[in-house]
């Protein structure tokens, strides 16, 4: 292991993170007397709200996700460093970051935490073997291969029960990233995929959405939430309020109904987007802060400028901040980082900590697609929806997007997709779907965990062993005798990839 030391020269500043958060953050300091370090275990900079679009095949993941150090070219006061974050010393005031078996400490004097959120399975991490969230381009890309790849199992599928399962996908959660999911899942069975197949009609394949609450998209209100679900119901999708999930597993989920029922859903493809759970690094700087707390999500309760106590040159933005009536949204986090900017660039004048403003946060509304030429929007106490808040939401996300170039693709994709049937990123392959499983097998502390993930991979060390296509690999049905959670992973291993 190698340890580098970054001299400091100028004011340094150092941004952890290159989600929205960071990312605006750096920005905001390009014309101050700074010098800007932007670290991130990534090397891109992704757009997340449309991570969905990425796993059902409207978008290839360029168009979401530029590379950072491409987006910060002409900004000649800041550099890009990729690693992990695996310490933050407040007294030494020092970040150490690591990338393969190299340790990088980036002195500071002012920090901008931004490590935004992960998905959270409430304490049942084991569910994400065989439910991945949507958080992240592995994860669009693992679904789109997991989607995909039931079809094409469902066509060669011998039972009719068998084939019902394949074609049966569950989404956890009615939020925003729920609803869109659902949506689109359920079009490019009944437009872009009807027709293609010889054995099978897409245009059956079921697809459920489940909510532990009682409402779809319930922090927009009942209005349009209602909307949305009208909308949903009215393309096929089926929807389960109230009913809250118990397990995951290879064939299907367990749903506890509010009578205290247990009942089954067999399915092979299912994908969790219900709850988020914030960076470790918050619990990190509020252990080793004056007194700083977190909230069950793990997000840092800041001061009201932002800081973390004892430490007014810290600040914590976007999905990692805990500040009443924020939500985790794009827009806290832009507008957090940005007053974050202003902070560090009013020190340099000689402000004082005691003469900052409080942050203030401006709500400019919210919004989520259900499908083509429809959508909701909340903006102040104005609520619409259908085609004019489509179109709202269409013209908001290209604002967002990074670079023309994107954006100029991006339209011409929405073209393609929205007004003919066709999808242009229906590409997948085996290895998207099983390389979060192989590291994970890989870097497993946990001997049952491992053994539940290396039989989903096929485990090298069981007997009748051999490659696989694609780089992974399979093993003959006696490799998993006796071992009945062996099979079953097998068997999701099977139906995911076709």
């Amino acid at each position: 292991m190698s340890t580098e030391t970054v001299e400091n020269r100028r004011h340094q500043v150092v941004v952890i993170g290159s989600g929205f958060g960071g990312l605006f953050g750096t920005k905001h300091l390009k014309n101050a007397d700074v010098d800007v370090t932007l670290i991130s275990k990534t090397s891109t900079h992704l757009f997340q709200p449309l991570l969905y679009q990425v796993a059902t095949g409207i978008l290839s993941v360029g168009e979401i996700a530029p590379a950072t150090r491409l987006v910060l070219r002409k900004q000649n006061n800041a550099q890009v460093l990729m690693g992990e974050v695996i310490d933050i010393d407040l007294r030494a005031k020092t970040v150490t970051s690591r990338l393969l078996n190299q340790d990088t400490v980036t002195q500071f004097d002012s920090l901008i935490v931004a490590t935004g959120a992960q998905q959270s399975y409430f304490g049942n991490d084991q569910f994400s073997t065989f439910a991945p969230g949507m958080k992240t381009i592995d994860d669009a890309l693992e679904l789109r291969g997991r989607i995909l790849g039931a079809f094409e199992q469902a066509e060669l599928a011998t039972t009719q029960e068998e084939r019902e399962r394949l074609l049966t996908f569950v989404v956890v959660g009615a939020g925003p990233t729920g609803v869109e999911l659902a949506g689109q899942i359920a079009e490019l069975a009944d437009r872009t995929l009807e027709g293609t197949f010889h054995n099978i009609d897409p245009r059956d394949a079921r697809v459920v959405l489940v909510e532990g609450a009682g409402a779809v998209l319930g922090p927009m209100g009942p209005k349009l939430g209602g909307k949305a679900q009208r909308r949903l119901e009215k393309m096929g999708v089926e929807i389960q309020l109230n009913a809250m999930v118990t397990d995951v597993d290879a064939h299907g989920v367990s749903v506890k109904d509010p009578d205290g029922t247990i009942r089954r859903i067999e399915s092979a493809c299912k994908v969790w987007s219900a709850g988020v759970q914030a960076s470790p690094l918050g619990k990190m700087l509020a252990d080793r802060s004056d007194g700083t707390e977190v909230d069950r999500a793990g997000r840092v309760v800041v001061e009201p400028d932002l800081t973390i106590k004892g430490h007014s040159n810290v600040f914590v933005v976007g999905d990692l901040m805990s500040v009443p009536n924020v939500p985790g949204q794009a827009q806290g986090a832009i507008q957090g980082a940005t007053y974050a900017a202003k902070q560090i660039k009013a020190g340099l004048k000689g402000h004082a900590p005691e003469e900052r403003k409080p942050f203030k946060y401006f709500n400019k509304g919210s919004m989520a697609t259900v499908s083509r030429f429809s959508a909701v929007c909340q903006v102040g106490k104005l609520e619409f929806g259908g085609f004019i808040a489509w179109l709202a939401w269409l013209a908001l996300h290209l604002y967002y997007l990074v670079g023309y170039r994107s954006r100029i693709i991006t339209v011409i994709q929405w073209f393609v997709t929205f007004l003919g049937r066709t999808r242009g990123q229906m590409a997948a392959t085996e290895q998207w779907v099983f390389a979060r499983l192989a590291l994970e097998a890989m870097n497993g502390e946990d001997e049952g965990e491992a053994e539940v993930v290396m039989s989903a991979l096929g485990d090298p060390s069981a007997n009748n062993w051999k490659p696989g296509a694609g780089g992974a690999s399979t093993k003959s049905d006696a490799a998993t005798d006796g071992k009945p959670e062996a099979a079953a992973v097998e068997a999701d291993r099977t139906s995911a990839t076709g």
